[in-house]
């Protein structure tokens, strides 16, 4: 019998990041019993207080017009922890929670809660907005007015910040009167996803890549946010923001800037968010003169998502006239050396077929091929890195398939799965982000120079659009869009990655 060959095994060396906890702090949700308070950033504190992060002398107070008190609230809280969580770390984390009913926009129970958060200057305050944009300024201005605003204090906006750039400036103006720029924590979750993270790991930690992140080695790029539900109960908000405004302007501009960025000199915060500035003001201009050429808008009508039939955009907003896009694909490019030339496909919407938001880097084709067709087609090299449902990360290559009966190439994937790599769920990107406000951390939060950039260029596409007077292109809900969205990357020669793959 032939020796079998032995087998070798690379040494791993595997450090394990422990977590390291942060000062002590109080955290205020302003909108507390909100849908993403209670799904979304009570449950990513929980999580790091049962990693050990956040000190037991903590607070975190949620605040809303309903009329709880401490244990009501608890009680709504532990209905959501208790599905996941151990039950002495629920009651445990629950006593750090406390709620206080207040109306931003009356002074009643104010004197109360300045008296419960206190004079000291030296503990760090987190005030996180989870409310409509239109209540900042009235929350901002009470915490002036008590002198909450003052040492440690931080601000976290979420988004929209504003509809336009005139919204836009408004706001950041009448926040930066109480706070300044170094207190303003303007949050996209989309960059404190594990994913996202790992762009800066790959492109900078590795020889491999830097070196063909150009437009010499890079074909295209395409961006996908895509959503299986509709507006739901959002309807009323959705209908005066649109997918351009929800997601583009912000989510995915944001994403644009981390795959396109030049290399910063560090990881210090100024230094990275410099070097996204520049990607946003590089963008090539789209208004009246091509929007019609480089942008899709498209609107769902009744179909099937999931199994099931659902209604159309129209039937959910309970109106008969609406031209407020679900749906958008954009071709943009970025006028600069490094990506002269190279598409930037992005498109994003509601009702498509599955969920998944999933950036795809297209490389270009080798210039030759010395292989017979008999060997089957050489596919282009792509990376692809998967935001949601499951982070992960497939380089796919060109290699021989095994076995004798000649050469024949298959297209397969160098795949890594997050979590079979590590071995445990990653943290929500929430609960990266809360963290990085606590201890002062704005690397991964925008800086108004940036929103005001990324509306700078999307401000003229809505513009182009009201002015056309032509409306969203429908398309039927679990299909990927308007059949035009198709003609957009097709007519190029290329095409949507819909595969998986």
């Amino acid at each position: 019998m032939p020796r079998a060959l032995p087998t070798h095994r690379p040494e791993v060396t595997e450090v394990t990041a422990s977590p390291q906890p942060v000062e002590t702090f109080d955290l205020v949700i302003f909108g507390g019993t909100g849908d993403l308070a209670l799904r979304k950033l009570l449950p990513a504190l929980y999580h790091r207080y049962t990693d050990g992060q956040i000190p037991d002398d903590s607070r975190i107070i949620g605040i809303a017009r309903e009329g709880l008190d401490d244990e009501g609230y608890r009680d709504n809280l532990r209905k959501v922890l208790v599905k996941d969580g151990n039950g002495k770390k629920v009651e445990d984390f629950l006593k750090l929670v406390g709620y206080r009913s207040l109306d931003a926009r009356k002074d009643d129970g104010w004197d109360d809660f300045a008296t419960l958060m206190g004079k000291d200057a030296d503990r760090i305050r987190v005030f996180y907005l989870s409310t409509s944009p239109d209540l900042f300024v009235d929350i901002c201005n009470r915490l002036g007015k008590y002198d909450l605003n003052k040492g440690k204090s931080r601000v976290v906006l979420e988004k929209p910040i504003g509809h336009d750039l005139k919204s836009a400036n408004q706001i950041n103006d009448d926040v930066g009167r109480f706070f300044d720029e170094s207190q303003t924590f303007r949050i996209d979750h989309y960059l404190g996803k594990e994913t996202v993270q790992n762009l800066l790991a790959l492109r900078f930690g590795n020889a491999l890549f830097e070196p063909l992140w150009n437009a010499e080695h890079i074909d295209h790029v395409q961006i996908t946010v895509a959503e299986t539900l509709g507006v739901g109960q959002r309807a009323g908000y959705y209908d005066h923001a649109g997918a351009l405004r929800d997601m583009v302007q912000n989510h995915i501009l944001q994403l644009v800037c981390m795959l396109a960025m030049e290399p910063p000199s560090s990881l210090a915060p100024d230094a990275v968010r410099d070097e996204k500035l520049k990607v946003l003001r590089s963008l090539k201009p789209i208004n009246e003169s091509n929007a019609s050429q480089l942008t899709v808008r498209g609107q769902y009508r009744a179909g099937s998502a999931e199994g099931q039939a659902v209604p159309g955009y129209l039937d959910e907003l309970k109106d008969h006239k609406s031209n407020t896009e679900t749906f958008v694909a954009v071709k943009a490019e970025i006028a600069n050396w490094r990506w002269a030339g190279v598409p930037f496909y992005l498109r994003t919407g509601k009702r498509l077929p599955e969920r998944v938001s999933e950036i795809t880097v297209v490389f270009k084709a080798v210039p030759h091929s010395i292989f017979d067709a008999s060997a089957g087609p050489l596919v282009q090299n792509r990376l692809v890195l998967r935001l949601q449902p499951d982070e992960d990360i497939k380089l796919w290559l060109t290699i021989k398939h095994p076995g004798p009966g000649g050469l024949r190439l298959r297209h397969v994937p160098l795949d890594m799965s997050f979590a079979e790599a590590f071995g445990a769920s990653q943290p929500d990107a929430y609960e990266r982000l809360l963290l990085d406000v606590v201890r002062g951390n704005p690397t991964l939060f925008m800086r108004r120079d940036e929103v005001e950039a990324a509306w700078r260029w999307a401000d003229p596409i809505l513009t182009a659009w009201a002015e056309s007077g032509e409306s969203p292109r429908p398309y039927t809900s679990g299909t990927w869009g308007p059949s035009a969205a198709v003609a957009l990357i097709e007519r190029d020669g290329r095409t949507w990655n819909e595969d998986g793959e």
